[in-house]
């Protein structure tokens, strides 16, 4: 009867309707949860017969019913904060936990480290990422992001670099270890160190043997020598330096090496020093100390050797890298967060607690490194917020409320005529 599939109609509508604001309610409950994604609900109609058969046409509706609920994957708003651990994706991809039901993904990075000093989201879910060696460069293996030792042991100085000009209108000397400052045109003083971590300070002495060749040489004072006498200075390295008639650094010749520090150092640490790419290494000039007309001065020096040092502080940069800073001024990197992308972002299956996990319609994870490949990049003291639009979902929720009175109203008004057949008989 007709009247009474106008009353069936209804009751779909009223049921249709009620899950949408079961959709609608979910996003306005969820406007303050970090990285959350809003949802969509959508709609289908139900076909029910049609008056000519076969031959379509003329057809009578059931009514309507919830057929998907659809995921919105746009970008959330990025809100600054003060914690070093606070991480938004900025772009496409999400954050890998170890959840309970395996790897999820979430956009939620209010995370921290626990007692153990492992990564983890609020609820103790550990972050993937990928592991540093040992000279801090980042590899591709994916582990869990692990805080450093709070110490770091002393490491001795291997090759010292040197960045310079030598002045090609000095005289010709001989050196003199005997009277290093007057036998040579130019010092130059650098501190390395010994392989318990101990500072030495050693001076490099410059002396022009030659037309464009230069001789070096390295002293440490006798406080700092095995079998050292205080006020003296005693050889430690030597070697040369040879320029084209261009003043361009040509060729390194390595002499003696062999540091001996008292006090526990090792009696035969060698340190190279490193005075650029010369042009027997491949070098153009460019990059190497030169031999011109003008005033001899270092323009930069470093060494790789540092002491025992303490953790002081952590940082994430805008790439997802962990870093470590120490106490003696040396920072390494730790680690680097995982960004995980999918084919499909909104086939994802949600799993509460911000998390999702993939499905057939979402596709496999494919972990990488954040602004690479697709990804977005990670964005360090930063939160994204939920994506959800609270006016947009207030006038989605009159519309749905309105959506419920009419077809309420359809109930109403197929419940008066039936009233009206009954009282045919009276």
């Amino acid at each position: 009867m007709g009247i009474l599939r106008a009353l069936n109609v209804g009751v779909t509508g009223l049921a249709a309707a009620g899950s949408g604001m079961t959709v609608i309610g979910d996003n306005i409950a969820n406007a303050g949860t970090v990285g959350f994604k809003g949802s969509r609900a959508e709609f289908q109609d139900v076909l029910a017969t049609s008056l000519k058969g076969i031959d379509g046409g003329d057809q009578f509706g059931s009514g309507t019913k919830l057929a998907h609920i659809k995921t919105q994957m746009n970008q959330g708003d990025i809100t600054r904060t003060e914690s070093i651990t606070d991480l938004a994706v900025n772009g496409n991809g999400f954050f890998i936990a170890d959840a309970p039901f395996g790897r999820g993904y979430t956009r939620d990075g209010s995370l921290n480290f626990n007692k153990d000093g492992v990564l983890v989201n609020g609820d103790g879910f550990q972050i993937y990422g990928f592991t540093a060696d040992e000279k801090g460069v980042i590899t591709n293996k994916l582990e869990m992001i692990k805080l450093p030792g709070t110490t770091i042991p002393a490491k001795s100085s291997e090759e010292v670099s040197v960045m310079m000009n030598l002045d090609t209108r000095e005289n010709k000397k001989e050196f003199d270890i005997e009277q290093p400052d007057k036998t040579s045109a130019y010092s130059n003083s650098v501190t390395v160190y010994d392989n318990i971590g101990t500072a030495r300070l050693v001076t490099i002495y410059f002396n022009k043997s030659d037309d464009n060749l230069w001789e070096y040489h390295v002293a440490a004072e006798g406080k700092d020598v095995n079998n050292g006498v205080q006020g003296k200075m005693y050889e430690m390295a030597s070697g040369k330096l040879k320029f084209n008639e261009k003043g361009i650094l040509a060729e390194e010749i390595e002499g003696k090496n062999a540091f001996s520090f008292n006090k526990g150092a090792s009696p035969d640490q060698k340190i190279r020093f490193n005075f650029g790419e010369s042009i027997k290494e491949g070098g153009n000039g460019l990059m190497a100390s030169t031999q011109y007309g003008s005033r001899s001065t270092v323009s930069r020096h470093g060494q790789d050797g540092h002491s025992a040092a303490t953790l002081t502080s952590l940082s994430f940069n805008d790439k997802g890298v962990l870093t470590a800073v120490y106490d003696n001024g040396e920072a390494k990197d730790m680690g680097q967060i995982a960004v995980a992308k999918f084919e499909n972002n909104e086939g994802l299956f949600k799993v509460g607690k911000n998390l999702f996990k993939e499905s057939k319609t979402s596709g496999q994870a494919a972990p990488g490194k954040p602004g690479e490949g697709g990804r977005g990049e990670v964005l360090s003291k930063s939160l994204e917020l939920s994506n959800v639009d609270i006016a947009n979902e207030f006038v989605n929720l009159m519309a749905s409320q309105r959506n419920f009175q009419a077809n309420a109203k359809t109930i109403q008004t197929s419940d008066q005529m039936l009233q009206e057949v009954l009282g045919l008989k009276r």
